[in-house]
């Protein structure tokens, strides 16, 4: 079954990530490298992506007028989705296993959502 692995920063995680030397942010790149490869290899992983920061991001709306992309304000929040691994394992456990080795794990900021199939013609 297919499970998407949220990782989210906040402040505090980020001022984690900026207080490390330049030798410890790139253990830290490693370290997503190292479970990236593992997880490919096992064939487990389908898909995984870094988020740029959420001052590039755009709103959307669509009405009779057409479609309007528009910069921030977005809703407030302290926890921002900084990155994703969708990944296909044999059970939820072995997604949370996946989940746990993440270090933002450690501030409450790893959530495993299981996918749904869809097919066509049928209601979710």
């Amino acid at each position: 079954m297919k499970y998407l692995i949220q990782i989210y920063s906040n402040p505090a995680s980020r001022a984690v990530w900026e207080g490390f030397t330049p030798e410890q942010q790139a253990e830290g790149y490693g370290f997503y490298q190292g479970i990236s490869s593992e997880l490919a290899a096992s064939g487990e992983l389908i898909a995984t992506e870094a988020l740029a920061d959420i001052s590039l991001a755009k709103r959307v709306t669509h009405s009779d007028s057409g479609t309007v992309a528009s910069d921030g304000p977005f809703a407030e929040t302290k926890e921002l989705l900084a990155g994703f691994y969708l990944v296909d394992c044999e059970s939820e456990a072995r997604a949370v296993e996946i989940a746990g080795r993440f270090p933002e794990a450690a501030y409450g900021l790893v959530e495993v959502r299981p996918v749904l199939e869809m097919a066509a013609g049928t209601d979710v």
